[in-house]
């Protein structure tokens, strides 16, 4: 499953920045919070990974089985 979305460009004086908005659908089905730390990984010219900087903690709790 994909979403598209819009890169914005943003010139201010002799500065211009791009932005992106991430879908509220991802964030919410990833559990991202407001303030988390993110990284982009660049693998080729037309892949990018967005990472978090820690890892999450996970949503249940797995008890071990050794049968």
């Amino acid at each position: 499953m994909g979403h598209k979305i819009k890169i914005q460009r943003v010139e201010r004086g002799t500065t211009k920045s791009y932005y992106i908005n991430f879908p509220a659908a991802l964030a919410e089905a990833s559990q991202i919070e407001k303030g988390e730390e993110m990284e982009w990984l660049v693998e080729d010219k037309n892949t990018f990974v967005l990472r978090r900087v820690k890892a999450a903690k996970p949503a249940i709790k797995r008890k071990n089985s050794l049968t």
